[in-house]
Parts: C-alpha cells; sequence; structure tokens
C-alpha cells in the first residue's frame, strides 16, 4: 500500500462527495424514516435485545435512552453487567477505589479489550503519577473519563469481524453517542441536577448533566450540545503492606537464625489516608447534516478533564530500618514463619538519643493539580453513489493527557520506637503496634530524602482515517460486498523529573528543614470500616503547608529530568480489509479478511557509567551518561473472520465465530523505559521488540427469546494467544539514583530487572445470561462467566519463588464472574437493585511482584418516580454494601492492601422537555 495521510485522505473522500451530491441529490423530504425512540427500563431492555438477535456477530447491547434510570455514573458500570465483561476500579499503581475505571473482557487484561467511541479509538489520561509513567503507562481506556450521559448505546462485540477496527484480542467495546436528527422534537432538552454524598469523606457536592437538541423542520439539519459538570469527594481508608521480598541469606540475622533464609516479609506496613477532590467536567457538539437519504456529513467533538488533586499519607512500619530485618537484626524470641512468610515479629527498641536507630517512616504526599483529560475531533460522511454502492469516510484525531504537576513530600523517620507486627491474613488488617511513640503527635527528623517523581506527565494522540464502501449483490448467498482502507498516526510519550531535596535549601541534619504542624491528625473515625488493630490516630501536615513546603524543598528543576523512566513511541498503521455478506434459508453471516501493517519505534534512554570511546553523549547531571536507543518494530498481520447465524426457531438463534485477533503491546511494555527501586535494587523494564499478542478465538452460543424482553442464552469461548506479554527477569547495571545524591557521585549498582516477555496463553469459559419480564412491572436479569485461563511460561521465572498458588496467572483473569438484579417499573416509579461480583484476580505486576485482588462484590440501587411528565426525581447509590479491597501477593498469608471507600449516595432531580 502507497503511504496513507489519515485525516487528508478521508477528508478529500468526503470534498468529492459532497461535489457529486450535489449534482445527484434528491430532495431533502425524500428521507429515511426517523428512528423511534424507546423510554423506560423495559423499552430500553427490548431496543438492546432487538439489536442483539439481529447482528450478524455475537453482540451485547446495553441501550439507555432515558439517562439515570440505571445505578450507572460512567460506562464502566453498565458494561459490569454484560456477560463475560469485567471491571475494576483503578490502573494499576492506584490501587483500588469507589469508582470503575477499567473494563475487561472474557478473563483477560484491560489492554486487550479495544474502546471505541463512535467507532474510533479514544485515547485518554491518566490522572495518578505511578499510571503515567514507566511500565504501568497501558493501551486501555480509563473509563473515569466517560459519564453515562454520553451513551446512546453501547456495543460489545465478542465475535469480531473484518470491518472493525483492530486492537481488541478478547474483543471490543464501541460507546455511540447520540445523534441530533435521532430525536423526535425539533427542540429537546434535558438536564439532571444531584447531589452526591460520599459517607466516609461525609462531604455533599454538586452533580450537573444538561443536553440541548435542535433539528430543522425538514429533520436535514441538526445540532446537540451537551455538558456536565460532576463533583465527588473521595477519602479511603487503608493499610497497605508494601515492597514485599525475601530475606537474604547474607543477612547477618540468618547467621544466628537459620530458618530466616528465604523468608518473605512486608518492608512497609502503613496506615495509609487518601483524600481526592475530583472534578469531571466536559461536554459533546455534534453537528448533523442530512440533506437527502444519499447523503450525510456529521462532526463531533467530545471533551472531558478530571482534576484529581489528591493528598496521600501513610505512617509506616521499616523492617530495612537500622533497627530492623532489613539491617540485620533479627526479631525477638516468638516470631512465628508460616507458608515461607514471617507472619509475625517483635523488635524490642535498641536505640538511644545519641545513636537512634529507625523503626518507621512517614510519608506525607500531596499533588496539587493533578489530572486527566481526553478529547477527540470526529468527522463522518456517507455517500450513497447507486442504489448498490455506498461510500462511508471517517477522519478525525484524538488525544489524552494525565499530568501531576508537582509532589510534596515530607518523610520522616520514627526512631527509637519499637515496633511489632501480627499478619491476620486476608481476614482483617495486620496488627501492628509502636510500643515506645505517641503516633498522634508530630515526630520525625529533618529532611533526609525526597523521593518519587515530579513533574510527571503523559501524551497520547492519534489521528486516524478510513474509506468504507459496501456494494449490494442480487443473487445467491453473497448479498453484500464491503471493502475497506484505514490508516493512524499514534505517538505516545512521557516526562518526568525526578525529585528530591533541593540542596541550597535543606540544611540536612538539621532542624530547620521541618514543615510547621499545626496538630492535624487523621479523621476520627479512620480505619473503623476495616477493623483490625493497628495505628489510627496519627498525625498528619496540612496539605496546604506542605505543598508550600515542598516548593521550597523539594528540587524539581528540569536539568533533573528523569531519563530511565521515559520514553517516547511513535506507531503508523495500515489496514485495508474485505468481507462478504452472507444470507441463505435460515441462516446468514459474514467472511472476511483484515490486513494490519504496523510501523513501530520505540525511543528509550539508559544512563551509561562510562563516555563509550569516541562517544559525545550529554552528561547527567548526577553523574554518568545519558544514552537514547531508537528500535524499530515492524510487523504485518492478517485477520480472517468468519461469523455465522442460525435461525434455528423463530425464537432460538445459534451462532458461531471463528476469527484471528490482535492487540499492540502496551506502551510502558514497549518503551524501554526502566522504572528502579533504589532501596531494593529491583525493577521493571520495557522490551522495544516486543510482538503484537495474536489470538485465534472460537466462539459459540445458543440464545432463546422466549418471550418479549426475554432471552436465555448460553456460550463458549475459546482464545489461543500468541505473542501474549508476560514477564522474565534479568540483571542490568543501573545508576542508584538515592546512593547517587546522598554521596554527591555517580553509583552504579546490580538490579534485578523484571521485564516484560512474549508467550504463549489460553482462555477459554462459558457465559450464561437470562434476562426475565416475571410480570406486574417486575424484571430480573442475571449472568455468569466462568474463565479458565493459563500461561504457557515454563517454570515462569519472574515468580520462580513462588510459596503456593500459581505463578503464571493472567492479569485481569478472573475464574467466575457474576451478575444480577431485579427492577420493577410503572408509569409513576421505576427502581433497580444490582449486585456484581467476581473471584481473585491477578490485578499486576508490582515491582515485578504479582499482586492480586481478593474476591469482591458490589451493590447498587436506582429510584426513580415520576412527579410529572418532564420532571423525575432520582435516588440512587453505588457501593451499597461497604466493600473492602483487598489484595495479596503469592498467597492469602501474605496480605498486600485493605481499602475501604465508603458508599456514595446520588439525590436530584431529572428534567426533560
Amino acid at each position: 500500500m502507497s503511504k496513507l495521510t489519515p485525516i487528508a485522505t478521508a477528508a478529500a473522500i468526503l470534498t468529492l462527495s459532497v461535489a457529486m451530491n450535489a449534482q445527484a441529490q434528491q430532495a431533502a423530504t425524500d428521507k429515511e424514516p426517523e428512528t423511534v425512540i424507546v423510554s423506560g427500563i423495559r423499552g430500553s431492555l427490548q431496543q438492546s435485545l432487538s439489536v442483539k438477535r439481529n447482528a450478524s456477530s455475537n453482540v451485547d447491547v446495553i441501550t439507555a435512552e432515558d439517562v439515570g434510570k440505571m445505578p450507572d455514573k460512567n460506562v464502566a458500570d453498565s458494561l459490569q453487567r454484560v456477560p463475560g465483561v469485567n471491571i475494576s476500579t483503578s490502573g494499576a499503581g492506584s490501587g483500588g477505589f469507589d469508582e470503575n475505571d477499567r473494563v475487561s473482557m472474557r478473563g483477560t487484561a484491560p489492554s486487550l479489550t479495544q474502546t471505541l467511541i463512535n467507532g474510533h479509538a479514544v485515547s485518554t489520561g491518566d490522572w495518578f503519577v505511578l499510571d503515567q509513567v514507566g511500565g504501568a503507562v497501558g493501551r486501555s481506556a480509563s473509563y473515569s473519563l466517560l459519564p453515562s450521559e454520553i451513551v446512546g448505546q453501547v456495543v460489545v462485540y465478542k465475535a469480531p469481524t473484518a470491518d472493525q477496527v483492530e486492537g481488541g484480542s478478547s474483543g471490543s467495546i464501541d460507546i455511540k453517542t447520540r445523534h441530533p436528527l435521532d430525536f423526535k422534537n425539533a427542540i429537546s432538552m434535558e438536564a439532571t441536577v444531584q447531589g452526591v454524598y460520599s459517607t466516609l469523606a461525609e462531604k455533599t457536592d454538586p452533580q450537573f448533566s444538561g443536553l440541548f437538541n435542535w433539528k430543522n423542520e425538514a429533520g436535514t439539519l441538526g445540532l446537540m450540545v451537551q455538558g456536565f459538570s460532576e463533583k465527588r469527594s473521595l477519602r479511603r481508608d487503608g493499610q497497605e503492606l508494601l515492597q514485599w521480598t525475601q530475606v537474604a541469606p547474607t543477612n547477618a540475622a540468618v547467621k544466628t537464625n537459620p530458618d530466616l533464609a528465604n523468608v518473605w516479609f512486608p518492608r512497609l506496613i502503613g496506615s495509609s489516608l487518601f483524600q481526592q477532590e475530583r472534578k469531571r467536567k466536559g461536554g459533546l457538539i455534534d453537528l448533523q447534516f442530512k440533506p437527502s437519504r444519499d447523503f450525510s456529513l456529521e462532526a463531533t467533538y467530545f471533551r472531558s478533564k478530571m482534576d484529581a488533586s489528591n493528598y496521600n499519607t501513610n505512617y509506616m512500619t521499616d523492617m530495612n530500618g537500622s533497627g530492623m530485618l532489613g539491617s540485620g537484626v533479627a526479631p525477638d524470641p516468638g516470631y512465628v514463619v508460616r507458608n515461607g512468610t514471617l507472619v509475625s515479629a517483635s523488635f524490642t527498641n535498641k536505640g538511644t538519643a545519641a545513636a537512634p536507630l529507625r523503626y518507621g517512616i512517614v510519608d506525607n504526599i500531596v499533588r496539587e493539580g493533578a489530572y486527566a483529560q481526553t478529547e477527540f475531533f470526529d468527522l463522518d460522511g456517507k455517500w450513497r453513489a447507486t442504489d448498490r454502492l455506498v461510500f462511508t469516510a471517517k477522519a478525525g484525531s484524538t488525544k489524552g493527557k494525565g499530568v501531576t504537576p508537582s509532589q510534596g513530600v515530607f518523610e520522616g523517620d520514627v526512631n527509637n520506637s519499637g515496633a511489632s507486627y501480627q499478619l491476620n491474613g486476608l481476614g482483617s488488617p495486620a496488627t501492628v503496634k509502636f510500643p515506645n511513640i505517641n503516633t498522634a503527635v508530630f515526630t520525625g527528623t529533618p529532611l533526609d530524602w525526597v523521593f518519587g517523581v515530579s513533574p510527571a506527565s503523559t501524551d497520547d494522540k492519534e489521528t486516524y482515517g478510513q474509506i468504507d464502501a459496501a456494494f449490494q449483490l442480487d443473487s445467491g448467498p453473497l448479498r453484500e460486498l464491503k471493502f475497506g482502507i484505514r490508516g493512524t498516526h499514534h505517538t505516545r510519550s512521557n516526562f518526568e523529573v525526578a525529585q528530591g531535596p533541593n540542596w541550597a535549601n535543606t540544611d540536612v541534619g538539621g532542624t530547620s528543614t521541618n514543615p510547621a504542624w499545626n496538630g492535624t491528625t487523621y479523621p476520627g473515625n479512620f480505619g473503623s470500616d476495616l477493623g483490625g488493630d493497628f495505628p489510627k490516630n496519627v498525625w498528619a501536615l496540612d496539605p496546604s503547608i506542605l505543598q508550600a513546603w515542598g516548593d521550597l524543598h523539594s528540587n524539581r528543576d528540569i536539568s533533573r529530568t528523569y531519563y530511565q523512566d521515559m520514553f517516547n513511541l511513535k506507531e503508523n498503521t495500515k489496514a485495508f480489509y474485505v468481507q462478504g455478506e452472507l444470507e441463505g434459508e435460515g441462516w446468514s453471516g459474514n467472511v472476511g479478511l483484515r490486513v494490519v501493517r504496523t510501523e513501530g519505534t520505540s525511543n528509550g534512554y539508559q544512563i551509561l557509567p562510562n563516555q563509550p570511546a569516541g562517544g559525545n553523549l550529554p552528561a547527567y547531571p548526577w553523574g554518568g551518561f545519558v544514552k537514547q536507543t531508537a528500535i524499530d518494530n515492524n510487523t504485518t498481520i492478517p485477520l480472517p473472520s468468519l461469523n455465522l447465524k442460525f435461525d434455528l426457531r423463530s425464537d432460538l438463534v445459534a451462532r458461531l465465530g471463528i476469527s484471528r485477533t490482535m492487540t499492540r503491546p502496551d506502551y510502558g511494555a514497549l518503551g524501554g523505559a526502566v522504572l528502579l527501586t533504589d532501596e531494593t535494587h529491583t525493577g521493571n523494564g520495557g522490551n522495544a521488540q516486543l510482538k503484537p499478542v495474536k489470538s485465534t478465538n472460537l466462539d459459540a452460543s445458543l440464545q432463546w427469546y422466549f418471550a418479549p424482553r426475554a432471552l436465555l442464552s448460553a456460550g463458549l469461548f475459546y482464545m489461543d494467544l500468541k505473542d501474549y506479554v508476560g514477564y522474565g527477569s534479568s540483571v542490568g547495571n543501573f545508576l542508584d539514583t538515592r546512593a547517587s545524591q546522598e554521596q554527591n557521585k555517580a553509583v552504579f549498582a546490580d538490579y534485578t530487572i523484571t521485564s516484560p516477555i512474549n508467550v504463549g496463553a489460553k482462555v477459554k469459559g462459558m457465559e450464561l445470561a437470562a434476562q426475565i419480564p416475571v410480570g406486574m412491572g417486575f424484571g430480573i436479569d442475571g449472568n455468569v462467566t466462568l474463565t479458565d485461563s493459563h500461561l504457557d511460561f515454563g517454570a515462569c521465572p519472574a515468580m520462580q519463588f513462588s510459596t503456593s498458588g500459581d505463578p503464571c496467572d493472567m492479569l485481569g483473569a478472573s475464574k467466575t464472574t457474576a451478575n444480577g438484579g431485579i427492577f420493577f417499573e410503572n408509569d409513576k416509579f421505576n427502581a433497580r437493585v444490582s449486585y456484581a461480583w467476581r473471584s481473585s484476580f491477578l490485578a499486576a505486576q508490582d515491582r515485578g511482584t504479582p499482586l492480586y485482588q481478593d474476591s469482591t462484590g458490589t451493590l447498587s440501587a436506582s429510584f426513580n418516580y415520576n412527579i410529572s411528565k418532564n420532571i423525575v426525581l432520582t435516588l440512587s447509590g453505588q457501593n451499597l454494601n461497604n466493600p473492602i479491597l483487598k489484595n495479596y501477593i503469592y498467597n492469602k498469608d501474605q496480605p498486600a492492601r485493605f481499602y475501604a471507600n465508603g458508599a456514595q449516595y446520588y439525590a436530584g432531580l431529572h428534567i426533560k422537555y
């Protein structure tokens, strides 16, 4: 194929279409029939089933003509009720929160699910700093930027077709917005005004969304404007057990206590309080022009930004402290080792005022001005050249951004306190004691180290263009022939400045560097939902004081660019396809082939200890030399597909789909960036030579539409993934940033690096679903998905010290996912109660260590009362059962996180004209 400039090519075909249509368009009154709008819960369910029943491939559909009648606040909330769909509440690095944020399908990671809006890709960003940099940077979309108000329909494609955009190995989700000419009236207006009360934050915040739609009398021109402004206060109470590691056989404590060799222990156990104010603002503008049934143009612009300033405080034991195990001090007699884990240990204080020993660390981190945003501009055109031939074209661009402008970080030592802990599995948080100290009173040595990254940002951009054609045929099973081309230009980059002390303003070892403490402590009810016995009455700095202190004492000069955690990627893609629509007596389907060419270049950085002979590499501020490498990675992949639908009876449909799909590796996996943890000399690295994930898929289902708005279905699926991204380990020599700063010279050390590699994987499973109108306005729905998955990874070298369980688990794979709901609706009142549950799954690779999330379920409900024809009282709630999110490492004797986010209650009015 010749080089395709996406927007220019698609724009040219649209311009040509306008010129040709000017000579051939029919009268404006010769237009297609208006779309019939179906309202209410039962009407929406009926419309969804109708689309599903008539689709040529296996899809699930969500239709929400009346926004607010489901207890959904973003698109992910709705998708969790679809069979085979899993949701999670955060990206990999930020832990769990109270809002659904990532979506995945059929026991795979979110990055293997393609998210589209109106058939095109959408770039998004993440607000949390660890999701903006390093290996955590993925391809999955952040659904917290996509409010439910924009939804007209969501289509979940489980069996792909050749005309669909590639990128979803496990499936694709297309969020379809509403269109101006689909509204019934010439002028339509909607508005929702609500207040949301968050139980933990104990605050009520305003939420507003509005829509205005106009179309002319002839129905040939329409304009829709949507806007939303939604504020919400968030508080998360937690205990975090971080940086799990093993006692090295060379540790001095092993000489007297040999049974401690290779035993796992958490370096840090902290009382973690996270507070945030989220403000999601944005809107959508859609201009639609359709002078005849033969020609149409539509321009859509969408923007969503979530301001997400946050404040994180943590009061932690430090097992690497000078009085603890990591420094060679054996625990007091009576410690307990179980399942390869040090589950109980005490350390009596042996420090003095003259020779203090550290037993804990206190972190206070404020990230004022953090945000994530997404936007796109899309231009669509359609031209019916003849009764048989139709051309469509699409061109546009999309941008995503995540930014942390600064981090004010105070880290103080807790000295001469002694410490003890007792792990309680996942039953309750660990018991933690600091016997010789009052945790509610400010203590800590002056600043001796400020860690982290600041500022940090990530930018994601794509321009795209495509042209499609469909030619109808008269006879035989081949009823329509489709073909088309598509091209994209995609860039992804991140930027990071290493944070550390501003030595000119920092008196290390003195007292002048301490920020002022104004008596602030954790909320009085901190940790009450978690239970357990650990420090809860804890001092904390006022965030405004910390921000000002960080501005003075943190060195964020751009010369401190943290190259080893940065990358930029470029991807140019070209694709063409041909597809035939098939139909015979009692059956239909499609067969096609899509061929995709990806040309990628990864630019990463490495810090070398010495200048190569004859080289002219730039010097790094802390010593060493910066080397940038550009690595090309080009592939051409054919993607065939076959979908067959059999109408066994008027109410019974069987489907069979066979396909090959692909997903390009995550940006962080490709980037080549290396995120290092200096304390443990470990890290995560990239692999710019990773191949795209290819999956050979089999999908079969039987669907029984036994009554209006009713369905019973069962389906089987199988995915054979080639070049799935797993993880392996290697040793490399890198700059030790902490030691370099402390010694004011370049210090290099060996690090064990976990990096992605291509491996094989398999997924198989079953989906069962039911939607049943009970009668008298009542109905129930539910589904269960059973999944079995594993990596073909041999001994799983990255996880060779696993103590139990399967270290080859796939990211995001729950063995069981279940959803159930009951609804009621009459002319005045409707209500819905829903419960979603998923079993434990591997949530992330945390610095080379697996991080599992334990099974969890959430309860939500909505109630709506029609005060009048145009005004509805709305009440809804999320997380009504106050779920506790729990994480663990290799087994449940190694807990990692306990989080409580509370419940959220919404109340307001929905006005529709």
